[in-house]
């Protein structure tokens, strides 16, 4: 005898299939959310590990700055003794250079010739004196300009009587006076060390006494400036 099946194998089979669908989106869920996971920490990490990156070269960063800073301090303090070095060097030069300039100007003078005041202001020298004539004053500015340590020596003032212009400078009027008539002021300039060096090539070597000058200190010549600023 034939047998009929009567349950709802259509409800059963569907609810297989249901629970089948069920299961797997489950585990599509399940497999997604470890997904994003996995995603999210391993970007997670790249961006620590980044941070952590930069952190370190902030670190570095600053420790250059500071190492720059220090170089700027030592750099300004090398500058400074430079500084100081170069200023010791310039008072030892002009030391020597004011022993060389009096024993110029003595050497210098012709007789008829006699300085009242010397004022110095940087390189340029202003001498005041009193001369016997007007030749003489030519010929001690000839043996200026031959000397190794002056030269351009301009004349602003000659004249009979009082050539001065301040009182403080003002020779005196005394009879010693009498033979030096005339009064006169003169500017000069002080070689730099290379117009020395360049006179000493030269057919003029420095020191050599010009030929229309005195070999000894004559007797006019003042025993001590009056004053040098």
């Amino acid at each position: 005898m034939a047998r009929i099946n009567l349950l709802p194998w259509r409800a059963e089979r569907r609810k297989q299939r249901q629970k089948e669908f069920g299961t797997m989106l489950g585990g599509a869920l399940i497999a997604g959310v470890a997904l994003v996971f996995a995603g999210s920490s391993y970007y997670d990490g790249q961006t620590e590990g980044q941070t952590a990156r930069n952190d370190l070269l902030k670190q570095r960063i600053e420790e250059v700055k500071r190492q720059i800073t220090e170089i700027e301090g030592l750099e300004a303090r090398k500058a400074n003794l430079l500084q100081r070095k170069q200023v010791i060097e310039d008072l030892q030069a002009d030391r020597s250079q004011n022993v060389r300039l009096f024993e110029e100007l003595v050497r210098t003078i012709p007789d008829g010739v006699r300085l009242v005041t010397i004022t110095q202001t940087g390189s340029e020298l202003k001498l005041a004196g009193r001369s016997q004539s007007e030749s003489r004053v030519s010929a001690y500015m000839r043996n200026l300009e031959a000397s190794g340590l002056i030269n351009n020596p301009r004349l602003s003032i000659i004249k009979a009587g009082d050539a001065t212009q301040t009182p403080a400078s003002r020779p005196s009027t005394a009879p010693a006076d009498r033979s030096l008539p005339f009064g006169f002021e003169m500017t000069v300039t002080l070689r730099s060390s290379s117009d020395e060096a360049e006179a000493e090539n030269g057919d003029s070597p420095t020191g050599a006494t010009p030929s229309n000058a005195p070999a000894a200190v004559p007797s006019n010549a003042p025993t001590a400036p009056a004053q040098a600023s």
